[in-house]
């Protein structure tokens, strides 16, 4: 995956961070970083990237449209969520998903499951 660009979407900003040092320590480049809804739904319509991980919740809004956009642009996503399968949504149920709190080999083999998909 070295010098994959991946778009991460994370409300906590210590969360947000901590994704950013693992997954550049992996070898990823970094194409944005979002922590609100609306600055999530402008990365993903219009920057360069190859995949993204993405909270299911984003303050209090859910993270729906930033994953259509992803669709409409045919760019794999996974998400990130405390809440299990179950806080997905609906139309996205067969997508990878990693279970906060979570290990870098989690969130790697996720990754590589969605763009093996």
């Amino acid at each position: 995956m070295q010098g994959l660009r991946i778009l991460i979407v994370e409300d906590n900003p210590y969360i947000a961070i901590a994704l950013e040092e693992m997954l550049t320590e992996q070898g990823l480049v970094i194409a944005g970083v979002a922590g609100a809804l609306d600055d999530a739904l402008l990365l993903a319509a219009s920057t360069a990237l190859d995949i993204a991980l993405l909270d299911v919740n984003v303050g209090d809004r859910k993270i729906d449209p930033v994953a259509e956009t992803l669709v409409a642009r045919g760019k794999p996503f996974v998400f990130a969520t405390g809440c299990g399968r179950a806080g997905l949504p609906e139309a996205f149920l067969d997508r990878p998903v990693v279970e906060k709190p979570f290990y870098i080999e989690e969130i790697l083999q996720s990754l590589q499951n969605a763009l093996d998909s």
